[in-house]
């Protein structure tokens, strides 16, 4: 392995081109154009054998990914925000095409007003358009989870598009030291993509044609149910794989961290989570028994995983890097779903925070902890909370 220290988005970039995306589609977007402009560098110089496709929008940018993968071909975009809005469309019709396309999304706030700065809506506004969802921590695990989620996503069993998001700024232009792999070790792990149907003159199939309600519409979409719940278990047997081949892992769906006899156990997604680590070792230290579940893997949702630490934590605080002005925040949400039924259902609060990019600070997580910790005597005080508003805010 080769050492580089680089950004976030240059570590997708890298990923993709030793997963040997055969065909990429872009169109730029803040703060997600280094990925796809460093991309356009390997293509020019000879360094990346692939189609590189200049589009006009997002939109178009995933139609061809979509068209590219149902001929066999590897395909790779990267977006962010509006530009993730804007496939909306097309995400949905490549889940349903069973299209394996991998993605990068910069997570960043929506307007108005503007921002491009840190925020999970725009990744979590597509929870329902079957695409499997891989929240990063750290730039090795961007470029590891491009790799993996290939993988995943071309399994026989499996066969549905995903991306990997990472926050903006926190890790899309912060530099990081980075293990970049021999590509003839990622070739042996990662083989040609080989779909069961393509476009083939020689092989005709029908794609995408209409379906009435008595045929097999409602069927297809189970198939896909189906397929999401199979890349659970695909996903742990790729890392588990992962680490085997170059001794590295990140936490399967659910990375917990001292939660084995945590009373307290605070749910978060993306960088926030390092910060929260360190505020644990804190706490640990002075002899509070919390831990830190990290959400890597948001679609499919790691129910079992929830479940589990259910039976341990007496309190699980979930924090949201976004809202979805329905009841809660979706981690919230889906947390308090997977619990729904569940004999050992521990106190379940919601913490809104760092939205819009608002710093995520030790002292942000240690009130969280402490509200959290108070909870275990008094029960909950409320269950949705929005944290540390501007004076007025509220």
């Amino acid at each position: 392995m080769v050492k580089k220290v680089i950004t976030g988005n240059y570590a997708s970039s890298y990923g993709a081109k030793l997963a040997k995306a055969q065909v990429i589609a872009a169109y730029p977007i803040t703060p997600q154009t280094s990925v796809v402009e460093k991309i356009a560098e390997f293509v020019a110089s000879g360094e990346m054998e692939a189609q590189y496709i200049k589009v006009e929008s997002e939109h178009s940018a995933m139609a061809a990914c979509i068209t590219a993968s149902q001929t066999g071909a590897r395909t790779f975009t990267a977006t962010s925000a509006h530009g993730l809005t804007l496939m909306h469309e097309m995400l949905i019709w490549a889940s349903g095409a069973r299209t394996p396309v991998v993605m990068t999304n910069v997570n960043r706030a929506m307007a108005p007003p503007w921002s491009v700065w840190a925020d999970h809506l725009d990744s979590v506004a597509q929870r329902d358009t079957g695409w499997i969802q891989y929240y990063c921590e750290s730039n090795q695990e961007v470029l590891d989870t491009i790799i993996m989620a290939y993988k995943v996503g071309e399994s026989r069993d499996v066969l549905l598009p995903s991306f990997l998001t990472l926050d903006a700024f926190y890790l899309s232009h912060t530099y990081e030291t980075v293990d970049i792999p021999e590509q003839d070790e990622v070739d042996e792990f990662l083989p040609r993509f080989d779909p069961p149907y393509k476009f083939d003159v020689e092989d005709p199939h029908l794609f995408g044609s209409l379906s009435f309600p008595h045929q097999f519409y409602m069927e297809w979409r189970y198939q896909i149910s189906l397929s999401m719940a199979k890349a659970r278990e695909k996903i742990l047997e790729i890392e588990a794989e992962f680490k085997k081949t170059f001794g590295r892992s990140h936490g399967g769906l659910l990375d917990e961290y001292r939660c084995d006899d945590a009373e307290v156990v605070l749910i978060a997604a993306g960088t926030m989570a390092s910060t929260i680590r360190e505020v644990i070792d804190q706490y640990r230290d002075n002899g509070e028994k919390v831990g830190l579940a990290r959400l890597r893997v948001f679609r499919p949702f790691p129910v079992n995983e929830v479940r589990e630490l259910a039976k341990r934590a007496k309190v699980i605080g979930v924090l949201d890097r976004s809202y979805s002005f329905g009841y809660g925040g979706a981690f919230f949400a889906e947390t308090a779903g997977a619990l729904y039924n569940s004999p050992d259902e521990p106190v379940i609060k919601n913490y809104v925070v760092g939205i819009g990019g608002r710093d995520v600070t030790p002292s942000t997580v240690s009130g969280i902890l402490d509200n959290a910790l108070s909870l275990k005597e008094k029960g909950l005080d409320r269950e949705i909370e929005w944290i540390e508003l501007k004076e007025g805010g509220d």
